[in-house]
């Protein structure tokens, strides 16, 4: 769930700052899986102006474009249909980084035409998927203008991930009400602008009626015919609000739906009326039936699935995305809304076996707040009005609000009994009432009779209350209380955090790692180098004059013990210690670190093989691998190069789950190396073990079913010519992202320069394993995806199959 800190503040009033932000959000549950500053990513990319577009002599497909960037007009090379003069896109000059290419651009000559930059598709900024031509601005667009800038993209991004319980919170107005519960601010009422849902008076009866024909899919559907309205581009506002979070604007009508569906979770879908044969009708799929959806797909149904028909065919599959038949264009005059309730677990169903995925179904098989299908209608229309005008009608509904109110008993005394907290009954009421709670009334002994919101309904319990307030309160509220030992064992089990000091001494040990056991402490001197330290960190009586300082840094004391070992002639050594690391003197102020070097050579002299030297990706593979045997979920990890400064810049990184920093790794920086009187080079890594996440354990122990093909694997070798500083990584992820489906593995197994490849450039050769899950491969198959990837590489990296 994406949404910026401006979106946000549209329904919260707060005057908090980003970070207080993202961690409450984190202590509320509402895991923060990364923010992103795109204005920073974005920052040479400037609004440009194309004053002329010829035709390349030497290319049918290709124009030469004289592009005025606001401070001097240049020639670029273009193969965009839309290339032309007047338009208005963004440029991107030599040397910028293209984040959707991933390629750095340089001057170049095409087809004997030198071109300097780029004219930028939406992909090639990560705005979308489109790429069939380059962006289009309006006319008023500003010239030289940053991009981020204009398109409002210099808001912070936020993305948090929801547990499947919280469908309340995969709209922003959820967020905003758990933290204003946890007195972040105040949640704003539904009164004005986009956040208006005042009803609206409709001036006609709908021509298009509704009738539903299972009720057990669809309890409740409300529409509304608006006419006279004029679709067209959004404001500015809109589409700045969907294109930060990665949504392509399409129309005015298209984005008002997707707008209240991330905003308040509320998806809704929006008919050509004219289109439209008869009325609407909620009913099941036919055997052979067919549609033909807004994604481009054609899905066949049958008779589990739901659908939303006209009198003559399926129109929409319910819940999950509409059809094309009846989509709004920019000729669209009149239009019918749809405001619905379906079936969670239909809707899911039929999207997994179709294999239709949705910003709509993500929602809809999690539950939508079944009290607010009229409220969403409202919302809708007012923005609708608003917008492209038109005139409304008066409201369609279709079978009834399902029943929803429960009254559940709280006594405030359990807070303390089952949570450990004891919270006055004043304060948990307060919060309970913050998150939509009603309070029915109180029984003679002080028992609440709560009534939860229609959006919670997850809450069926006292112990989902309790729950609720001691979330909000701060599960770091808690105190520590030792249970009381009631059996014969000694002593308790380890922890899992415990487990992980020795799964990561062990992990270590078996990368041929030895441990290390140094002290706390190590010189000031020393400890400058690697961040210094907090003053209360200073040892009034150190043991020795050189060990005056708690260690900010475990790599201090191991970088010394390799010299010392270099000394005595072990100059190729690789060592660990897992152990305390010191920020301040307060109890959080310590950090469990896994931390290892490793010097010299990585590769030792031998007749058989080359030696290498140690580098930074050694340093990284020690660091995944300890995280790996710690649990941490590896494949989500960011990599930054925001690494501390004693490591080199050039050759480091941190690994990153969300903002929190679980690793750092890379090779030391070579003026540290020098205070210390060391020879490099040396690497090393330092792993964060309280920081890895605890594992959310759900079902039972059993290894999840082993899907494997019965079909043969097909190797095939490509041999490609690229620049010498590109990077082999590159052309692997270019190869893997040809075809997901079969492309399984892609290894580098040779690099070559020499004779036989032109100057400035290498020869990477990489084998590529193709899997088939439902068929043997044929020869024209295999031939097929060959040129897919030969094509992908070429368009990656610029370079070409070698003969």
């Amino acid at each position: 769930m994406k949404f910026t800190l401006s979106w946000l503040k549209d329904h919260l009033e707060t005057d908090a700052t980003l970070d207080q932000i993202v961690e409450k959000l984190t202590a509320l549950g509402l895991e923060v899986e990364s923010v992103e500053d795109r204005s920073k990513e974005l920052a040479p990319f400037r609004v440009a102006h194309v004053v002329s577009a010829e035709k390349h002599p030497d290319a049918d497909k290709l124009r030469v474009l004289v592009v005025d960037t606001g401070t001097e007009k240049l020639q670029v090379v273009c193969g965009a249909p839309n290339a032309r003069v007047g338009l208005k896109g963004v440029f991107a000059p030599e040397g910028t980084y293209v984040p959707g290419s991933d390629i750095t651009l340089k001057k170049g000559v095409i087809r004997g035409v030198e071109s300097n930059g780029m004219m930028c598709s939406e992909r090639e900024l990560k705005l979308s998927e489109e790429h069939n031509g380059i962006i289009e601005l309006p006319d008023d667009a500003p010239v030289g203008v940053p991009f981020a800038e204009y398109a409002g993209l210099g808001d912070p991004v936020i993305d948090i991930s929801l547990t499947p319980d919280r469908a309340d919170c995969a709209g922003v107005r959820g967020i905003a009400r758990d933290l204003a519960a946890a007195g972040l601010g105040r949640l704003k009422p539904l009164m004005d602008g986009p956040l208006n849902a005042e009803p609206v008076k409709g001036s006609f009866p709908s021509p298009l009626g509704v009738s539903i024909e299972r009720p057990d899919a669809c309890p409740m559907f409300v529409g509304r015919t608006i006419r006279g309205v004029k679709n067209g581009p959004s404001p500015k506002w809109l589409r700045d609000k969907l294109t930060a979070i990665g949504l392509r604007p399409i129309s005015a009508l298209v984005d008002i739906t997707n707008y209240l569906t991330f905003d308040s979770a509320r998806p809704l879908h929006v008919f050509d009326a004219d289109k439209v044969k008869g009325g609407i009708l909620v009913r099941m799929g036919r055997p052979g039936e067919t549609l033909k959806a807004l994604n481009g797909k054609e899905y066949e149904l049958d008779g589990e699935m739901t659908v939303v028909a006209d009198h003559e065919r399926a129109e929409s599959l319910a819940g999950i995305v509409g059809g094309e038949d009846t989509g709004c264009t920019d000729a669209t005059v009149n239009v019918f809304v749809e405001a619905a309730l379906f079936d969670p677990v239909r809707t899911a169903q039929t999207g997994r076996r179709l294999g239709a995925e949705s910003d709509a179904r993500y929602r809809f098989e999690r539950g939508v707040d079944p009290a607010a299908v009229v409220q969403g209608m409202e919302r809708a229309t007012r923005l609708i009005l608003e917008i492209c005008g038109g005139e409304a009608s008066e409201l369609v509904v279709a079978g009834q609000e399902p029943e929803w109110h429960r009254t559940l008993p709280l006594r405030p005394g359990r807070v303390a009994s089952l949570g450990g907290v004891d919270l006055p009954r004043d304060e948990q009421v307060r919060i309970l009432m913050d998150l939509g709670c009603t309070i029915e009334r109180e029984d003679v002994d002080g028992t609440l009779r709560i009534v939860p919101p229609s959006w919670r309904a997850d809450i069926h319990g006292e112990a989902d209350l309790v729950e609720e307030v001691l979330r909000v309160h701060g599960f770091d509220a808690i105190p520590a209380t030792p249970l009381p030992r009631d059996s014969v064992l000694t002593r308790p089990a380890l922890s899992t955090k415990q487990r992980r000091v020795g799964l990561a001494k062990r992990t270590l040990a078996v990368r041929g790692l030895s441990e290390a056991v140094t002290w706390s402490f190590m010189s000031a001197p020393v400890a400058e180098l690697f961040g210094g330290v907090d003053a209360g960190l200073k040892l009034l009586n150190p043991i020795s004059a050189d060990l005056d300082v708690m260690r900010p840094s475990i790599l201090g004391n191991l970088i010394q013990a390799a010299g010392r070992n270099a000394d005595r002639g072990l100059a190729d050594i690789g060592l660990f210690e897992v152990g305390p690391a010191f920020r301040k003197p307060t109890p959080d102020g310590q950090d469990i670190v896994a931390a290892g070097i490793r010097a010299g050579n990585a590769v030792p002299r031998h007749w058989a093989v080359k030696a290498r030297g140690v580098d930074a990706f050694d340093a990284k593979a020690d660091a995944l691998a300890v995280l790996e045997a710690a649990g941490a979920p590896t494949a989500n990890l960011q990599v930054t190069t925001d690494a501390p400064n004693w490591y080199h810049p050039g050759r480091s990184g941190v690994l990153r789950l969300g903002p929190t920093v679980m690793a750092r790794f890379g090779e030391i920086h070579p003026l540290v190396l020098d205070t210390l009187g060391v020879k490099g080079p040396v690497v090393g890594f330092e792993v964060f073990l309280d920081a890895i996440p605890l594992p959310k354990k759900k079902g039972g122990t059993a290894k999840p079913l082993v899907q494997l093909s019965p079909f043969q694997p097909v190797e095939r070798d490509f041999a490609f010519a690229v620049g010498k500083d590109v990077e082999a990584d590159k052309i692997v992820r270019a190869a893997k992202g040809a075809d997901k489906a079969l492309v399984k593995d892609v290894a580098v197994f040779d690099v070559y320069q020499g004779p036989g490849v032109e100057e400035g450039k290498k020869s990477v050769a990489v084998s590529v394993t193709l899997q088939p899950t439902d068929r043997t491969l044929t020869e024209e198959d295999i031939e097929a995806i060959g040129q897919k990837i030969v094509a992908a590489v070429a368009k990656a990296t610029g370079g070409s199959l070698r003969a």
